[in-house]
C-alpha cells in the first residue's frame, strides 16, 4: 500500500538545519561578546572615576595639612576619625609630626579602600604611605580616615 501523500524531501535538510544553528550561534556570540565588552568598559570607567575621586580627596587633605589649614584638614576626615580625635588633639598631633611637603598618589585599592602614595617630608626624606578612606554616608564622597605605612 502506498501512502496517500508523497514523502517529504530529505535532501538538503541537514544543511539547512546546520546553517540555522550556525547563524543562531554566531548571533549569540555577537550579543554575549558585545555585552561582555560593554561591561568591561563600564567597569574600567567606574574604577577610573573612583580612583580620581579618591586622589582628589587625599590630595585636598594633604594640601590642607601642607598649607597649615588644620581646621579644613580636620573637616576632610571621615566621621569615625573625627569621633576618635578632637580638633585640638588632631592639631597637636599633626603639628608635632614632620610635615609632608609633596606627594605622588597611586591607584585606589578597591578591596581595602586604601590609596598608596609616595610622600616627601620637609626635611627631604621620603616614605611610602597609604591613606585609608571611608565614604561620607550623605554625599558618597571619599574621606580620609587614617594615614599610615
Amino acid at each position: 500500500m502506498h501512502p496517500p501523500f508523497p514523502a517529504p524531501p530529505v535532501e538538503g535538510r541537514g544543511r539547512r538545519i546546520g546553517l540555522g544553528f550556525g547563524i543562531a550561534g554566531g548571533v549569540l556570540v555577537l550579543v554575549c561578546g558585545g555585552g561582555a565588552v560593554a561591561l568591561t568598559g563600564f567597569g574600567l570607567s567606574l574604577s577610573g572615576s573612583m580612583t580620581e575621586r579618591a586622589q582628589a580627596s587625599v590630595g585636598d587633605y594633604l594640601s590642607a595639612l601642607r598649607d597649615k589649614k588644620y581646621d579644613q584638614a580636620y573637616r576632610l576626615l571621615c566621621e569615625r576619625a573625627q569621633d576618635d580625635e578632637s580638633p585640638a588633639a588632631f592639631r597637636r598631633r599633626v603639628t608635632a609630626a614632620d610635615p609632608i611637603a609633596s606627594w605622588q598618589l597611586g591607584d585606589l585599592n578597591f578591596v581595602t579602600l586604601a590609596l598608596p602614595f609616595q610622600a616627601t617630608y620637609g626635611n627631604g626624606t621620603t616614605a611610602s604611605l597609604e591613606a585609608f578612606l571611608g565614604q561620607d554616608t550623605d554625599t558618597g564622597e571619599f574621606e580620609v580616615c587614617e594615614v599610615g605605612e
